[in-house]
């Protein structure tokens, strides 16, 4: 296929030349009506390129297949039979995904180290998750993905399950063996769903951990604002075998997804397609060899442990995105969160993550000579300072198995029936909301598991440390909502 082509681009640049007046949405005439205030921040550019597909990028029937012909390109792009764009981000996708393999009542194997998205998705689409825990670092309280064997097991227990969603890379880098749970999911002829938000770049170069569908995978769906060149919230689906229906993916799309779909998303996932296709792998290997210097300056500062390929050899992961600088900071004495706030604060460097033990950041193919200095200036002034920064009360981390909680009753049916009570009162009971500090958002507890005290300890000393709980009714954690009684 002709990569240099970007239907979408192309559309857009046409329906500009033309100078079409539309006379429907959006409201602000592509650029017209828009505050001048708003122009001065955002450019004008950005409304002038805020047109819809039907009559603007295309016709009202879609005759000249504008989208189609891009999603075609990146198909081919990645090795996959088909691709479908997706504008509200991969939270949506994966539930769309999750929809298009198991229904209501039915079971599907989900990794417990899932995004929140994932347990959204439970509760809106009635499905029974059947828990394949991560593989758990004790020392580095990491979750890493749950290994084939994991899967296996499960799908032996349930062999009624209608397929796996399986996290790869991980917030923090650390990658799953994709081809051998696919193996084991296709040994029972069912799905193998791979939620690779953060594995948009895996396709254009070697050195870099497996591509869901090089691995053998059926569904993989990546968030390409993580580590691509799109704007947020832009989403692609990547489907291949027969396992699960196109017709009915797209459907689960229409039936989930916005009708005012962003021309802005189509647009740069276009582009970017096209990017990795003529420029990707010179501008990735850029990117890997400058993870790797990142890497070893970082690793000469005392009070830092910088995380790398080791805990393949520790047998923790199967692969680890070196693109991922992930960086233990406990022993200068504060948590992950406050060096973040820090770096912000004092050197207006915002990190891509952070939790109660480390810091990361992301390597891209934009990042240049200058973000890479500024980075590793950044963090050696951390580690200089880290003496002034004040001290907050410790986060109380719990043995590993105590995140195991009992799955009591289905997520929907106890999201649906609740109650808050005085966080004291709630050891015991069966929450009925989703809590997860925020990033990475991966719930501590979950709809339908029974609360523990350990667990309990564990959020409201982390709320006391600085734990942002976005997702839970009272975010103080004072009080809890919990499945009502009878």
């Amino acid at each position: 296929m002709d990569h240099s082509r970007v239907p979408v681009l192309e559309a857009l640049q046409e329906f500009r030349r033309r100078g079409d007046v539309v006379f429907g949405p959006p409201g602000h005439r592509q650029g017209r009506g828009t505050d001048p205030r708003v122009a001065e921040i955002l450019g004008l550019d950005v409304f002038r390129s805020d047109v819809l597909t039907l009559n603007g990028l295309d016709d009202r029937r879609e005759s000249q297949g504008v989208l189609e012909q891009a999603q075609e390109l990146m198909a081919d792009a990645v090795g996959a039979e088909h691709a479908f764009f997706s504008t509200c981000g991969s939270s949506l996708s994966v539930k769309t995904a999750m929809c298009s393999v198991a229904g209501p009542g039915e079971k599907l194997l989900l990794s417990r180290n899932a995004h929140k998205s994932v347990i959204a998705a439970v509760i809106i689409n009635g499905v029974e998750p059947i828990w394949v825990h991560p593989k758990f670092d004790a020392e580095r309280h990491m979750a890493h993905p749950p290994e084939p064997d994991d899967v296996r097991d499960r799908l032996r227990e349930h062999p009624d399950a209608k397929g796996m969603l399986l996290i790869t890379p991980t917030d923090w880098g650390t990658c799953a063996d994709v081809r051998g749970v696919a193996d084991a999911c296709h040994a029972f002829d069912v799905p193998l769903i791979v939620d690779e938000a953060w594995g948009a770049h895996l396709p254009f170069h070697p050195g870099l951990p497996a591509w869901g569908m090089d691995a053998d995978a059926d569904l993989v769906v990546t968030s390409v604002h993580k580590m691509g060149g799109a704007i947020e919230q832009s989403s692609v689906f990547h489907l291949q075998h027969d396992r699960v229906s196109p017709t009915v993916l797209k459907q689960r799309e229409d039936l989930l997804g916005t009708t005012s779909a962003s021309s802005l998303v189509y647009a740069t996932l276009d582009g970017w397609r096209r990017q990795m296709v003529e420029q990707g792998h010179g501008l990735l290997d850029a990117a890997l060899h400058r993870a790797e210097r990142v890497r070893a300056r970082l690793r000469e500062l005392p009070g830092l442990r910088v995380m790398g390929g080791e805990i393949i050899d520790e047998g923790l992961a199967a692969e680890f995105d070196p693109l991922k600088i992930v960086i233990d900071v406990r022993d200068l004495g504060i948590s992950g969160m406050q060096a973040t706030e820090w770096l912000r604060t004092h050197c207006h460097i915002d990190m891509g993550g952070s939790d109660t033990c480390r810091i990361s950041a992301s390597i891209t193919h934009s990042d240049d000579e200058e973000t890479e200095k500024l980075l590793v200036e950044a963090v050696g002034s951390l580690v200089e300072r880290a003496d002034s920064i004040e001290r907050r009360p410790a986060v109380h981390l719990p043995e590993p198995r105590a995140l195991e909680l009992e799955q009591a009753v289905l997520p929907r049916e106890a999201f649906f029936a609740a109650e808050s009570v005085p966080a004291e009162r709630a050891v015991g009971r069966i929450a009925a909301e989703t809590i997860s500090p925020y990033p990475p958002g991966v719930p501590v507890v979950a709809p339908g598991e029974v609360i523990t005290a350990e667990v309990l300890d564990y959020l409201r000393s982390g709320v006391a440390h600085g734990f942002l709980v976005p997702d839970a009714a009272d975010s103080s954690l004072e009080t809890l909502r919990v499945m009502a009684r009878p």
